[in-house]
């Protein structure tokens, strides 16, 4: 599964999420793989960070808690 999300106040930046299966070679966690392209270049975002899928739902609370 992925998505990309235009991101806000940018012309073409989008915002790509993935989960990524055994990110770190064989038998590693699944991560969510959350990156940000200013240039739209989903492929290969200038930041990138990934979340193992245990923490999924303390960051969606945290992230919440922020609005």
């Amino acid at each position: 599964m992925s998505k990309i999300i235009s991101l806000n106040g940018t012309k073409k930046g989008v915002i790509s999420i993935a989960k990524i299966d055994e990110p770190y070679g064989k038998g590693t966690h699944s991560v969510a793989s959350i990156g940000i392209s200013l240039v739209g270049n989903e492929s290969e975002p200038e930041w990138k960070v990934h979340i193992p899928l245990e923490n999924i739902d303390e960051v969606i609370q945290a992230l919440n808690e922020l609005k």
